[in-house]
This record gives structure tokens, C-alpha cells and sequence, in this order.
């Protein structure tokens, strides 16, 4: 049976990113620091594929996360050449292939920002499968690794490249999905665990309060309070996490919005930003001010409007990607309480946006705590593991789910119309 918690989880960080890109409110930074939680769910879903599959689990999630880039980019790359300002050289290829920031007009800088999310979510999938076996070896060196390189980077060498910078503040979250994953943070005493959430919450807390940024206490201008707190925020929320939530699906419309958004999480983090940016003059047109409550509530629901037709027209792109039966609307099909899903009606999750869940050649999602046989010599085993499995018995595959927020010059900055 499905983990409806994480699905719930990535459905909640999916709403506060488009919301905090309308409103610009830095609490919704601290109250849940959506980017990290994401990339903590998207390490568990890799850290789960890479033991079904080896290291062809890399091919299989780029591949369910650059379609739906390609769709942007065909749209949106025309009309910035046509518009002017964008140069035609070779760096246009890296809208195939983001290693680092694609290029981009004014307009379409702005439009466009949240493409960081999908570079870094690139670099972090490459890494994984060094990444999970160091990991496994040497679980706490491999996990202050990236809180270290940030450290350095912020003190140290604050012009550093981008992509570096980014290890060190998002690449402890996806190992901390590693550790949910492997069911270090379920075996951690209660105690313990909220001992160690709450020393680097306070550590954190006090960073924030001491170096506050440009925009008073938004974490994105916070790199090491951002990081200290936001892996507080994770230790709490998937070491506490239980093991379904089945109330979830008590309410069908509630239940259909977590399903929708979690098979379409890459198609609404891409284009909510261009949508915030165009309505962004209605503020001006009509008189409201940046800070008007009705105002910002009309424009969050005209972006999620807008957005919610766009993923009727090319969000079935995720579905093709993933391999799954194209849908205008996932989730429809409902299993009866009770009855064992199949994996045709089983929602898939995604790992983030783009990254999609279920079995990793796209043939559907697969039930978390089904037993299912290892393939010979595709995992990556784990230090103290029986060399052979006992006969007639199997693996049983524990996965669970891992979605985005832009930048303009900050990692989650909102527009803001002077």
C-alpha cells in the first residue's frame, strides 16, 4: 500500500513553493522549507531505485525528468530568439541537458528561474550511486560532507560555482532521504532524534537571527541557517513519518488534488513562474498593493488556474516519460478500501518534481511493502548484508517517494515589482 504521508508531504511543499513565489512572504521559508524536504524525498526514491535497478536507475530518472523540460524549452526558446536578446551558439544544448543554467533572455531569465531546481536535481542523480555507497560505509562523515563544503563555500569561497554551492546546501537533504530510506532515522530513539532536530534547529535559528539577508529573515538569503534548519525540519518530518496515512483519501476531492499534484509536480513547477511573472502588472493595472491580501489571493489563484490548464494540455508529457498510460487528469480510478491495489490503479509519486515513482522501467508505480525479488547483482549492497538470501526467500522492497521553487537571483526569490 502506497505511503499517502510522503505524497502529502510533497503535495504541501508543491503548494507553499507557487504560493511564497506570489507573495513573497519569507515566513513561509522557515514554517516549511519546501526546497530541501523535496530533494529529502527525491533521495529516498533514488536511493530506492538504485537498489532495484543499479546504476541504470540514473538513465531511468533522467529520462522521466527532461521531457517536460524539452516541452518548455520548445515553447519558450523560439520566442525569446524571436523577441531578441538571446544569442544562438552551442549553449542553447544545454536546454536538452542542464549541467548548468540553459540560456535565456531578460523576460525569459525571469520566467524561466526555476530551471536551478532541475540542474541541481541533474547533478545530485549522477552522484547517487558514488554518493550511496560511500553513504552506506561511512553514514556520518558522507552526511556532514555537504554541511561542511557550504561552510567553506560561504566563509571561504563565496564566488565559488554555482552547481558547488548547491551540494553544499541541498545535497544533505538528499542523503538525509538516503537515511529514510535505509531506516536509520525509524531505528533512531525518539529521544535522540529530537535531541539532534533540535540542537541544529537552535544552531540554525540563531544564524538566521544573527545574519539576517537582503530581505530580512528569508531563508534563501540564509545559505548555512537554511541549511542547519531545514534538516531540523526533515529529521522531524520522516523520522516521525508513519508508516501510511490512509486518512488522506478519506475526503475523494482532497485525496484526487494530492494524487494530481504529485503526478504532475514538474509540469506545475515549471510553468507556475511564467504565469506569476505575467500577472504580475495586474498588480499595478487594478491598484493593489504588492502586500493587498485580496490581491495576492486573486493572483495565487489565477496562477493556479492558469497552471491547472496547462497540465491538462502537456502534462500527460509526464506520463509518457514515466512509460505509464497518458491521462488529461491522473487519479480518476479509485481502489475500494480494503482491496489490494493493482499496479495499474495505484497514483505513481514522484521523487520531486520530474522524477516520477513506481518501477523504474515505467510500467507502473509500485505498492510500498509488496514483496518483490531483488534482480541479481542490481542493488548496491549494504555493509554487514548476507552475502546470499536464504532460500525461498525474497527482498522486500520498503520504498518510498522525492519537486521545486525558483530563483531569480536568490534560490526561491519571489518577483518583486518596485
Amino acid at each position: 500500500m502506497r505511503n499517502r504521508y510522503l505524497d502529502l508531504l510533497r503535495f504541501l511543499a508543491i503548494i507553499r513553493v507557487v504560493v511564497y513565489h506570489v507573495t513573497g512572504w519569507a515566513t513561509l521559508t522557515l514554517v516549511f522549507p519546501a526546497m530541501s524536504v523535496m530533494f529529502a524525498l527525491a533521495g529516498s526514491l533514488m536511493a530506492a531505485s538504485l537498489d532495484r535497478s543499479g546504476t541504470a536507475a540514473v538513465g531511468r530518472r533522467l529520462r522521466r525528468l527532461l521531457p517536460s523540460l524539452w516541452v518548455v524549452a520548445v515553447i519558450f526558446v523560439p520566442a525569446m530568439l524571436i523577441s531578441g536578446g538571446l544569442a544562438v551558439n552551442w549553449r542553447l544544448l544545454l536546454w536538452l541537458f542542464p549541467i548548468t543554467d540553459p540560456p535565456a533572455n531578460g523576460w525569459g531569465a525571469l520566467a524561466l528561474s526555476v530551471i536551478w531546481y532541475l540542474r541541481d536535481y541533474l547533478w545530485f542523480v549522477l552522484a547517487s550511486p558514488l554518493a550511496l555507497w560511500l553513504f552506506r560505509r561511512a553514514p556520518l562523515p558522507t552526511l556532514l560532507a555537504p554541511y561542511v563544503l557550504l561552510v567553506v563555500v560561504e566563509l571561504g569561497f563565496p564566488g565559488a560555482p554555482v552547481v558547488l554551492r548547491d551540494f553544499g546546501l541541498y545535497f544533505g537533504a538528499w542523503l538525509l532521504g538516503f537515511a529514510h530510506h535505509d531506516g536509520m532515522l525509524r531505528r533512531l530513539s525518539r529521544r535522540l532524534l529530537v535531541a539532534v532536530a533540535a540542537l541544529l534547529a537552535t544552531a540554525g535559528g540563531a544564524w538566521i537571527l544573527t545574519h539576517p539577508g537582503a530581505r530580512g529573515y528569508d531563508l534563501n538569503d540564509i545559505r548555512i541557517g537554511n541549511a542547519l534548519w531545514a534538516a531540523a525540519f526533515i529529521l522531524v518530518v520522516l523520522g516521525f513519518a508513519p508508516s501510511k496515512a490512509a486518512w488522506v483519501d478519506r475526503n475523494a476531492l482532497f485525496g484526487r488534488a494530492v494524487t494530481v499534484f504529485n503526478r504532475r509536480a514538474l509540469t506545475v513547477y515549471l510553468w507556475h513562474m511564467p504565469f506569476v511573472v505575467a500577472l504580475t502588472p495586474l498588480v499595478d493595472v487594478v491598484g493593489w498593493s504588492h502586500q493587498d491580501l485580496l490581491g495576492l489571493a486573486i493572483r495565487v489563484m489565477l496562477v493556479f488556474l492558469l497552471v491547472g490548464v496547462v497540465t491538462v494540455l502537456v502534462g500527460w508529457v509526464e506520463d509518457v516519460a514515466a512509460r505509464r498510460r497518458p491521462e488529461l487528469l491522473p487519479g480518476g480510478r479509485r481502489t475500494r478500501p480494503g482491496s489490494a491495489p493493482s499496479t495499474g490503479s495505484v497514483p505513481a509519486a514522484t521523487g520531486g518534481p520530474g522524477s516520477g515513482a513506481g518501477t523504474d522501467d515505467g510500467s507502473g508505480p509500485e505498492p510500498v511493502g509488496v514483496p518483490r525479488p531483488r534482480p541479481s547483482g542490481a542493488g548496491l549492497p549494504r555493509p554487514g548484508a548476507a552475502v546470499a538470501p536464504r532460500a525461498g526467500s525474497v527482498a522486500v522492497d520498503t520504498r518510498v517517494g522525492a519537486a521545486p521553487e525558483a530563483r531569480a537571483p536568490a534560490e526561491d526569490a519571489p518577483l518583486r515589482v518596485r
